[in-house]
C-alpha cells in the first residue's frame, strides 16, 4: 500500500470509529471531517472510496443496527428507540427502516410475522432449486440438492414469516429465465432486503449483459468505490437470489473463475451455458 493510500485508510478508520462511538449525536459531514482534519468534500470522496458508502449512509447503517437491537429486545417503544438512537423523532426512524429494511420499525419489532411467503421447488439446467416470493416479488432463490435443507435456510432468513408451499405467477415469471432468452426483465419482480451498499452492488450486477463477464474491481469502479473490491466481494457473496442477480458473471481480474456460493462448478457451467446461448 502506498504511503498516501495508507494515510487515507487511517483517516477513514479513525472516522469510522468516531461515528460508531458518537452516532447518538448524529454528527453531520462537517463535524466528522473536522475530526480527521479534512475538508468535507475531500473526506466524503475518500471515505466513499474506502468504505464503499458515504459517511451519511454509514451513520444511518450504524444507527439502524442499534435501533434493531433495541427493538428486538422488546425493551423499548418505537418512540423511545428513536430517542435513544439520536434521531429527532419516530418519523425519521420510520423513514430509515423503510429505506434500509423495507419494513416499518413496528413490523421489524413484530419479527415480520405478518409476512406471507410462497415457495416452491423447481428444476433448472444447473440443478434443483427453491424459489420464494412475497406479494412484492422474489425474495429468495437458491440451488440445493436437499429440499429440507433448502427450506431450513429460507426459514432462517425469515424466521417469523408464514410459509405456504405454492407456485405463484411471480415465481413462474422468474423461472422462465431458464427456458428463454429473457427480453422482458421488468416482469421479474424482486423483493430484496439489504444495506444500501449491497443493493447498489446487486443493482450493478443486473446490468451485466447475458454472456458477458465483469470483475470485482470493475464493479467497485462502477458504483464509485474503486478501493472497495473486497466489500464488493462480500456483497456479492450475500446475494439472496441465485441466477436472477447474476453474481456468477463476476470473476477475478486474473481471469480465474473465483468462488461462488452454490459451487464453482455450477458457476463455470452457467458461464458456458450463457456463452453458448449468445453464440448459438
Amino acid at each position: 500500500m502506498k504511503e498516501q493510500e495508507s494515510i487515507q485508510f487511517e483517516r477513514v478508520a479513525e472516522a469510522i470509529n468516531y461515528i460508531k462511538e458518537n452516532f447518538r449525536d448524529q454528527p453531520d459531514l462537517d463535524t466528522i471531517a473536522g475530526k480527521v482534519f479534512l475538508s468535507p468534500s475531500h473526506f466524503q470522496r475518500i471515505f466513499t472510496d474506502w468504505a464503499g458508502t458515504s459517511p451519511k449512509k454509514f451513520l444511518q447503517y450504524i444507527s439502524i443496527q442499534y435501533a434493531k437491537r433495541m427493538l428486538k429486545e422488546n425493551k423499548n417503544s418505537v418512540s423511545d428507540t428513536a430517542f435513544e438512537t439520536g434521531l429527532s423523532g419516530t418519523s425519521r426512524l420510520h423513514d430509515l427502516f423503510i429505506s434500509i429494511e423495507g419494513m416499518t420499525p413496528a413490523e421489524y419489532k413484530d419479527g415480520g410475522r405478518d409476512l406471507q411467503i410462497n415457495y416452491s421447488y423447481a428444476e433448472s439446467p444447473f440443478g434443483n432449486l427453491l424459489v420464494a416470493s412475497t406479494p412484492k416479488g422474489i425474495c429468495h432463490m437458491a440451488f440445493s440438492d436437499d429440499d429440507e435443507v433448502a427450506f431450513t435456510i429460507l426459514k432462517r432468513q425469515f424466521p417469523d414469516a408464514s410459509f405456504s408451499r405454492k407456485l405463484d405467477m411471480l415465481q413462474q415469471n422468474a423461472l422462465f429465465i431458464f427456458q428463454y432468452d429473457w427480453t422482458k426483465p421488468a416482469q421479474i419482480k424482486l423483493h430484496l432486503k439489504g444495506t444500501p451498499f449491497q443493493l447498489k452492488v446487486w443493482e450493478t450486477l443486473l446490468k451485466i449483459p447475458l454472456g458477458n463477464l465483469s470483475t470485482y474491481g470493475s464493479i467497485a469502479e462502477q458504483i464509485g468505490s474503486p478501493n472497495a473490491s473486497r466489500a464488493v466481494g462480500t456483497a456479492i457473496g450475500n446475494n439472496p437470489v441465485a441466477y436472477l442477480i447474476p453474481c456468477h458473471r463476476v470473476i477475478q481480474s486474473s481471469g480465474a473463475i473465483g468462488g461462488y456460493m452454490w459451487g464453482p462448478a455450477r458457476k463455470t457451467a452457467m458461464i458456458g451455458f450463457e456463452g453458448a446461448k449468445i453464440n448459438g
